[in-house]
């Protein structure tokens, strides 16, 4: 696990957080209770701030970056995500921002300076272009995203089922011994 402060800035993990000995967290990085940080993901808070909510899941081979501040961006974009996101296997969030209560699906990019309101599903394999706002309550799908139908109370009800979830597969791999990182 590599846990590496930048630019003065030294991520800072919440209570009962995991992350895996094989991701790499970098600089200006927060993580909220009882989220995890799954296999070969990197959260590279660098040139910017990157902050992540409670019970939120972060898995396999995913890549969180930020956009700078520079010449064509003066301002730059952290990456902001809520509680309750399940951010499924190699997803590419890059300078946007997420409410809570979201599954980004596997395979997934979402770009700089995109908005993703509270309650939303993201279909596996789709593609958010900048600056595009998903309005809450909505199943999206496609590279670019289109809007397809309102999300179903079943579908309401797994944002906080998943995430509970993963946060007792975190405990279970915290108790086989994988210690939390100081």
């Amino acid at each position: 696990m590599a846990i590496r402060s930048f630019a003065q800035h030294t991520p800072s993990l919440g209570p009962h957080v995991f992350v895996d000995r094989s991701a790499v967290v970098i600089g200006d990085v927060e993580i909220g209770a009882d989220s995890s940080v799954w296999p070969l993901t990197v959260i590279r808070g660098d040139m910017h701030r990157i902050r992540i909510g409670a019970r939120t899941s972060v898995q396999d081979a995913s890549v969180l970056h930020i956009t700078h501040a520079g010449p064509f961006n003066p301002e730059g974009f952290p990456l902001l995500i809520g509680d309750d996101v399940t951010i499924g296997h190699k997803v590419m969030l890059h300078g946007c921002t997420l409410g809570s209560r979201i599954l980004v699906g596997m395979g997934s990019t979402v770009m700089d300076g995109a908005m993703v309101e509270d309650e939303v599903i993201i279909g596996a394999g789709s593609l958010v272009p900048p600056g595009k706002r998903l309005h809450s309550g909505y199943l999206y799908v496609g590279s670019p995203v289109k809007q397809v139908r309102p999300l179903t109370d079943k579908e309401r009800g797994f944002f906080t089922y998943t995430a509970g979830n993963y946060v007792k597969l975190k405990d279970q791999h915290l108790a086989e011994g994988f210690d939390r990182p100081e």
